[in-house]
Order: C-alpha cells, then sequence, then structure tokens
C-alpha cells in the first residue's frame, strides 16, 4: 500500500463523514440559531431550553435522513472492501 493510496482512503473517509453529518449539524444549527435568537428577544436564560428543541430536531433528522446517510456509509465501505485486494500486498 502506497502513501497515495492512504491518502486517498483518508480523503474519501472524512469526505464521506462531512456528506453524512452535513444535514443533522445543519439542522442542529439552525435550531440552536432560532433558539438563541428566541431567548434573546424573550430574555428567557433557561438551560434546557436551548437542549430539547435541538435534541428533537436532530433526533427527527436522522430519522428523515437516516436512510440516505446508511446508503452514503454502506457504499462507502462496500467500495472499500471491495478494492481491499488492491490495499493488501
Amino acid at each position: 500500500m502506497t502513501t497515495e493510496m492512504v491518502l486517498r482512503i483518508a480523503q474519501e473517509s472524512i469526505y464521506t463523514i462531512l456528506i453524512v453529518i452535513a444535514p443533522v449539524v445543519g439542522i442542529a444549527l439552525i435550531i440552536g440559531l432560532v433558539v438563541s435568537i428566541f431567548q434573546a428577544a424573550t430574555q428567557i436564560q433557561e438551560q434546557t431550553l436551548a437542549f430539547v428543541p435541538k435534541i428533537v430536531a436532530v433526533f427527527l433528522s436522522i430519522l428523515f435522513f437516516g436512510p440516505w446517510m446508511l446508503r452514503h456509509v454502506v457504499e462507502f465501505t462496500q467500495s472499500l472492501l471491495g478494492n481491499l485486494s488492491q490495499f493488501v500486498g
């Protein structure tokens, strides 16, 4: 296994991770921003108000995007295992 192959696998791994987590992190970011604006506007500084909506939104986004996320991870894994003979030896 050459250095280029290792770097290519690492690059594909990081790209797959970023693509898979982007929808969930994006939704959490948007919900967090909305809750922060609401807290600033109403001057309510309740700690649980910031976390509960984000937890619910992340859970719902995982339910919604879960099959898509799983398909990307499975495709990456199949690609990696399908080319395993090139990496060994």
